[in-house]
């Protein structure tokens, strides 16, 4: 039936099926919608919001302004005058600040900031602010005071550290991760060697990651291929081989490879009984304990996109090849190898972003110069509090992986990456 009249005429048949189809379109769009913004809402929560919130926390710094208004208030005018000496009212403000504080009980937060940049920087406020708490006298000159009490306050490089821990913006965090800093002349030079740690952390993760990659690749390679081409009982037994280790938690599978791989170990047993080494071997505590327990790990990641690739491709291209005569070799390089690369460049990227921010199978299994930038993040965050340092480093391993990214999108290309 034709839509209704209105002002007393009919309305065009053309008109009222264009009307009821932008309708429907409209509702398809709303339930569309509908559908998708529980997911949205849980991306924006737990993902875009933390992100975020990391990337404010590289770059703010309101600790010490809080603590020490009046200091920090000042040094914010003497920073574009730094070939100067620290004024009287900049020490008379720090005793001020350093006694109000105390009595406050926030003397502890303006110590931790401080001990950031500086060597003994927690001991250097606590003890200042317990000496003056001893002395109640209102000196003429504070700056001797201060300097009686501790010679560090008489030193430029501890008023440079007040200055840039002023806020409410701050570069500090990021040159730290950089393994940077600024000088008694407020340059950017570059950290001496027994302070550098970080971009040496983040050459170790990078070469572990990629080392468990590019294992991974070479292990999972063989399973997909016959995942994909067994008959269909045994390639579902195998599949529930390669979902098993899901079933266990990662915490158990990292620590059975300490049980496997110590000096008493299952591994070295075999190895000395078949005559390959004449005493145990460590392969626990190191980088080799790290690499094999990761492998583990992550090589159904690598697997399950390979057997869906593999799943999709014809048998009758092979066949084809063959039956034009290539040897089974070159049919299987040239015809099968490059269809399966959507799903390879899948599990490739998937198992290398994932081992970048692994933390509890290098703690687990992993020396001392063993862990990866994940472990200091994590150290910062929950053990010294420093939630600006371990923020910046997160902010590096978060370029990082997008740099590497777009270059494997570059050469590889987007599109090439499917899971199936």
């Amino acid at each position: 039936m034709l839509p209704a009249v209105f002002v007393g005429k009919r309305m065009d048949p053309q008109k009222a099926l264009l009307r009821d189809l932008k309708r429907a379109e409209r509702r398809r769009r709303l339930i569309a919608f509908a559908l998708v913004a529980p997911l949205f809402l849980f991306l924006l929560v737990f993902f875009v919001l933390p992100i975020g919130d990391m990337l404010r926390r590289s770059l703010v710094d309101t600790e010490l302004s809080e603590v020490w208004p009046r200091t920090t208030a000042l040094t914010k005018v003497w920073v574009w005058d730094r070939v100067s000496e620290p004024t009287p009212e900049m020490y008379r403000a720090l005793a001020e600040d350093i006694r109000q504080s105390a009595q406050e009980r926030t003397i502890a937060v303006a110590a931790r900031r401080l001990n950031y940049a500086l060597d003994n920087g927690r001991s250097l406020v606590m003890n200042t602010a317990r000496e003056l708490r001893r002395q109640t006298d209102e000196p003429a000159d504070w700056r001797a005071r201060l300097i009686e009490i501790d010679p560090a306050w008489g030193d430029r490089k501890t008023w440079i550290a007040i200055s840039q821990a002023a806020g409410p913006f701050t570069d500090y965090y990021l040159l730290t991760a950089l393994d940077l800093e600024r000088n008694e002349k407020d340059k950017i030079v570059r950290r001496p060697p027994e302070r550098s740690l970080y971009l040496q952390v983040l050459g170790r993760t990078l070469l572990i990651s990629a080392t468990v990659t590019v294992l991974a690749l070479i292990l999972g390679f063989p399973v997909a291929y016959l995942v994909a081409n067994a008959p269909k009982r045994i390639a579902g037994l195998l599949m529930i081989l390669v979902l098993l280790p899901f079933w266990t938690s990662l915490l158990v599978r990292s620590a059975a490879w300490i049980v496997l791989l110590q000096d008493q170990g299952l591994v070295n047993d075999m190895l000395q009984a078949l005559g390959i080494t004449s005493g145990p071997v460590r392969l626990i505590f190191n980088r080799t304990g790290v690499i094999v327990a990761m492998t583990h790990v992550l090589l159904p990641f690598m697997i399950l996109p390979m057997v869906a690739t593999m799943k999709a491709i014809p048998p009758t291209y092979m066949r084809a090849a063959l039956s034009l005569g290539a040897h089974p070799a070159i049919a299987f390089i040239r015809v099968y190898l490059p269809q399966t690369l959507p799903g390879v460049g899948a599990g490739v990227l998937l198992v290398f972003i994932m081992a970048l921010g692994y933390y509890v199978t290098p703690a687990l299994v992993g020396g001392a110069d063993d862990q990866m930038l994940a472990h200091f993040i994590a150290f910062y965050t929950t053990s010294s509090a420093n939630w600006g340092l371990a923020a910046a480093l997160g902010v590096l391993l978060l370029t990082a992986t997008a740099i590497l990214y777009m270059v494997y999108a570059k050469l590889v290309g987007i599109g090439q990456v499917k899971l199936g």
